[in-house]
């Protein structure tokens, strides 16, 4: 009789400098969204466009416009790139794809619509309108700070983790698989109870039956 030929493994098993390698995408991809995300909505909540309304005396004061009073795509979009960046370790394989490079569009699109409202002044004149009475209103010396570049930033940060997710995502552990590989306990199954076992007699004379196999009470 000859001896079973053990079949060839079909996965090599990753060397240490690639699970090193593995590890430094995980934890790039997982910084840069979450400071992109958080960045985009920290500026959000800040002025980033400044002006006076034209020709109207009583609403000559400066009027402000917040980054949410312009447009509220960017932290939107920021919100689904943080998703995103979440549930790419909770799919495999082409659902991991979808969502990498949904994660990389919702910066992309930050990025875009920050870009965008920097010619928008359409929050300042509804605010000075407001202010004097009027249906419609001018502004005239309008400026911005530096919060909607800060978004830009932002934008470009959750860009570069969606590209990480992308080239490196199919190496990176499941949630399902990490979680088995820690070795957590697993769920035991029920067994039926012995009714030889000493505690299964006394429960059975507690519940008034005959451990012996005859009638009950």
């Amino acid at each position: 009789m000859s001896a079973a030929v053990p079949h060839p493994r079909t996965h090599a098993e990753p060397t240490p400098r690639e699970d090193r390698g593995g590890r430094r995408s995980v934890a790039a991809a997982l910084l840069l969204g979450a400071a992109g995300a958080a960045l985009v909505l920290l500026s959000g909540g800040r002025t980033w466009s400044e002006g006076t309304a034209a020709d109207v005396a009583q609403a000559s004061a400066v009027q402000h416009a917040s980054g949410q009073d312009v447009t509220a795509l960017p932290g939107a979009l920021a919100i689904v790139g943080l998703a995103a960046l979440v549930a790419v370790f909770a799919v495999r394989r082409a659902g991991r794809l979808v969502v990498a490079g949904l994660l990389a569009l919702s910066g992309a699109g930050v990025v875009a619509s920050a870009v965008t409202a920097l010619s928008d002044t359409a929050a300042l004149e509804e605010k000075a309108a407001k202010a004097s009475g009027l249906t419609r209103a001018g502004v005239e010396g309008v400026t911005h700070t530096a919060w909607p570049w800060v978004a830009v930033a932002g934008g470009v940060l959750l860009l570069l983790a969606g590209l990480l997710a992308l080239r490196h995502g199919r190496d990176w552990p499941a949630m399902s698989g990490r979680y088995e590989r820690d070795g957590a306990p697993r769920p035991r199954p029920r067994t039926a109870p012995d009714p030889d076992r000493p505690e299964e007699l006394w429960k059975a004379l507690d519940r008034g039956e005959d451990p012996t196999g005859g009638p009950g009470r």
